[in-house]
């Protein structure tokens, strides 16, 4: 069947949900959908048309893991103050900023002349992406109740894998037929559509938006009373639980950021793949990604009221990572090109059963500054990418060609991150109730 029907279908089915949905919430939850697709269209974009700019622009395995980490060091620095100003201001204007801006400089990775310059605008776009996630999470917090949480951001981290299992086959038939540079004109153009649509219709919180009925405002709960104060950071850092949550990020991020980075190259250059064939191959572990997303966040709401917050986000975050590591260095080791991309696809979709798990447990620390805190782990997790998108040039160049023995130190650190997890008490929040008083002024 034509990937344009089933892509063209599934929209169309987006629409019909969005009609048919009897609460305002549902409708808030599809257009964080599409920002999640959309978000990683763009951003797994370059993975996709990585070899030929390689070829054309002359960039070396090692100068590629610069450009590839350009992109995450930014994503990180901007992270916690996107995060912020989303708790502050809202995710209405927030988001609004940063899907416009990465949108421009989605366009202009199409207009790039050389490596110095695809330096420059792949850092400026992390810069403008840093905060979707963060933002998201912030909206989710204040639309959804906390029983819902996790399978609302499960939805949210599937599309996200269906944006990349979406990019090989929108972008190899594009870059096939006009060259590499036109898939990121035409990516571009999809955020802005998606901004004009955001800021118009949603809202920050329930009770702004018309059409909230009384029965579904007091399913959500109540808002945040008092004013917002910033994240008492001082006060964060003392606290073993947000440092936790900070370690088990950056670890998890050294096994996943390999599959937005560096997948398509490995498929190809390293398992002898064609480019026809990654059409098919390389979308297998996003939508294992996509499945584990799903499940991940389901089981955990289930589990949250059969067992507890604390048995059930520790469960499905350490196993699922736990699962991944030994799947990562399973994949290092068999000499079967099909074996190794189903391990890889295996290893995802256990990986990404924990993903809603651990942004759910931002809102459960982090509770008024569930942006703050998600973007302080996504800070931590994105300079983990940034060191593993840079370490694996390096050492595929030092193993003479082998892009197998960088997924070895990529496992041993995914099982690292299964362990922290089992530490992490979601039932602690960050600044305890009648302390912020005392926390704030420590901050300053």
């Amino acid at each position: 069947m034509n990937p344009y029907y089933l892509i063209g279908g599934g929209f169309l089915l987006l629409l019909l949900t969005w009609i048919l949905a009897k609460q305002v919430r549902s409708r808030v939850l599809v257009l964080l959908f599409l920002l999640s697709i959309i978000t990683y269209i763009d951003r797994v974009c370059i993975a996709v048309a990585g070899p030929r700019m390689q070829q054309e622009l002359d960039i070396s395995p090692d100068k590629w893991g610069w450009v590839v980490g350009a992109f995450t060091i930014s994503y990180a620095l901007f992270e916690i103050p996107s995060g912020a100003m989303a708790d502050r201001i809202g995710a209405r204007a927030v988001l609004t900023r940063i899907v416009a801006w990465w949108s421009v400089f989605t366009t202009l990775t199409g207009a790039v002349s050389n490596y110095f310059l695809l330096l420059f605008v792949r850092f400026c776009f992390g810069a403008g992406e840093a905060g979707a996630y963060p933002g998201a999470t912030s909206a989710v917090s204040r639309w959804f109740p906390s029983a819902e949480r996790a399978r609302a951001t499960g939805i949210v981290w599937m599309a996200s894998r269906l944006g990349g299992a979406m990019s090989p086959l929108l972008v190899v038939p594009i870059q096939m037929a006009y060259g590499w540079r036109m898939s990121f004109y035409v990516f571009g153009v999809l955020g802005a559509v998606w901004c004009v649509i955001w800021y118009i219709w949603y809202r920050n919180t329930p009770g702004e938006k018309e059409g909230v009925t009384r029965q579904e405002l007091d399913q959500i709960g109540p808002p945040p009373s008092g004013a917002h104060h910033g994240l008492p950071w001082g006060y964060a850092f003392r606290q073993k639980n947000f440092l936790l949550i900070l370690l088990m990020y950056h670890t998890y991020c050294w096994g996943s950021y390999f599959y937005l980075s560096w997948l398509h190259t490995y498929l190809q250059k390293g398992r002898g793949f064609s480019e026809d064939e990654m059409k098919l191959w390389s979308t297998l572990p996003f939508l294992f990604g996509a499945c584990g997303n799903l499940i991940g966040g389901f089981l955990s709401d289930v589990f949250v009221r059969r067992f507890g917050l604390k048995f059930a986000r520790r469960s499905i975050g350490a196993v699922g990572l736990a699962l991944s590591g030994i799947f990562m260095l399973s994949t290092s080791q068999t000499p079967n090109k099909e074996h190794a991309v189903l391990f890889l696809a295996l290893g995802y979709g256990s990986m990404d059963c924990m993903l809603p798990v651990a942004w759910a447990v931002c809102m459960d620390v982090g509770r008024r500054y569930a942006g703050a805190m998600s973007g302080a782990m996504n800070m931590a997790g994105q300079l983990g990418s940034f060191l593993t998108s840079v370490v694996f040039g390096y050492v595929v160049v030092w193993a003479n060609g082998d892009y197998n023995v960088p997924l070895v130190y990529m496992g041993v650190m995914l099982l690292v991150s299964a362990w922290l997890f089992t530490l992490i008490d979601p039932t602690i929040p960050l600044v305890r109730e009648g302390e912020e008083e005392t926390a704030l002024p420590k901050a300053a």
